[in-house]
């Protein structure tokens, strides 16, 4: 009887399209931030925060960017992973070219650098689509990770041939490197994918999100109605390759430290879009469902057996995430295609009707 809204009149059409309409959901989400922003930090303890909470949002961002791109605009790619690996050698080079500014500034603008690559490469779908734009992506994979490995000059010539994060400070607080701290880490990292969720939420929501959402249900008469095709693709593309340029930028500054260029390769780019499928395409909240089973539920067969004294072998826990996660994949494909998302909709379908059937 909790979650209704009778009684809940609109009286303006800007209400009445709200993205949370319901009383309800906005108090839910602002639960959720406070739990995030303040529970969870207290609470939470370092391994917490660096093997679960961080990664988590990270993921969940580079999601949301191929989620923009395929779920909302229908333009399938693999070359998440490159253009993660563009936004992190990005930001190495700005850190490394500007020192003295803010490295945070440099993590969001390494997402345009990642974004005028991904431009690049999306020029092929103006002419092909499907399985063909699939293949066009993964060259760029294949090519942008070749470009990771063989020009020293990205990686600044260094003899490992990984990104070395250096120091950076805010305000006297590290946030990057080695003394950064993982609870500061954790909150640039969600306060970032929060600001991007909402603008990504606004983009959707508004006229951009109705263009693409027309070019991908059928292209031909979105274009006969007046929708420019050629804007509207390498503008999907654009924005996919900023959220994943930041994401990567991200993973490698705020999570791991440092990375090689492995770290990029085509398994990153299709396990973004195993979270993306099983989260649900075309919805944002179905980015975070996603992300949080294929990333977290490794780490629970880790953990929950060893808890119960029913140690599990890493390999052997390795081989039961594969099983259950193809498994997962194929039973959404066949039974529910649109995702766990689509799953927390009939959830909150039947609580506004319950106890009735209808």
């Amino acid at each position: 009887m909790l979650y209704r809204e009778v009684g809940q009149y609109k009286s303006s059409y800007a209400a009445d399209m709200a993205v949370f309409p319901i009383l309800q959901d906005r108090i839910g989400v602002a639960v959720i931030l406070l739990v995030a922003f303040v529970v969870l930090p207290l609470v939470s303890s370092n391994f917490l925060l660096n093997t679960v909470l961080i990664p988590f949002l990270i993921f969940s961002l580079a999601a949301i960017g191929l989620n923009l791109l395929t779920g909302y605009t229908g333009l399938l790619s693999l070359g998440t992973g490159a253009f993660m690996g563009v936004g992190a050698y990005a930001c190495l080079k700005l850190t490394t070219f500007f020192p003295n500014v803010d490295v945070i500034v440099w993590i969001l603008a390494s997402g345009f650098v990642s974004a005028a690559v991904g431009v690049l490469f999306g020029l092929p779908s103006l002419r092909i689509k499907g399985f063909y734009l699939a293949v066009a992506t993964l060259a760029a994979q294949f090519f942008l990770e070749w470009c990771f490995i063989r020009i020293p000059w990205l990686y600044n010539y260094s003899v490992s041939g990984a990104i070395e994060v250096p120091l950076r400070t805010f305000m006297g607080v590290p946030i990057t490197g080695p003394n950064a701290t993982a609870l500061t880490r954790y909150l640039i990292v969600l306060s970032i994918v929060v600001a991007l969720t909402w603008v990504a939420s606004n983009l959707v929501h508004g006229r951009i999100g109705r263009m693409w959402m027309s070019v991908r249900d059928m292209d031909l008469a979105a274009e006969l109605i007046g929708i420019r095709l050629f804007h509207a693709k390498l503008l999907a593309f654009a924005v996919s390759s900023f959220y994943c340029g930041v994401a990567g930028a991200m993973m490698v500054f705020l999570w791991y430290g440092g990375a090689e260029a492995d770290v990029f390769a085509i398994d990153q780019s299709f396990l973004v879009l195993f979270m993306v499928i099983i989260g649900g395409l075309g919805t944002l909240i179905g980015s975070f469902f996603g992300a949080a089973l294929i990333y977290i539920l490794p780490i629970a067969l880790r953990t929950i057996p060893s808890a119960f004294g029913l140690p599990i072998r890493p390999a052997a826990a390795e081989q039961l995430t594969f099983v259950i996660v193809g498994a997962l994949i194929i039973m959404f494909l066949v039974v529910e295609p649109n995702g766990l998302a689509r799953l927390w909709q009939i959830g909150k379908q039947k609580l506004r009707v319950w106890p009735f059937p209808y």
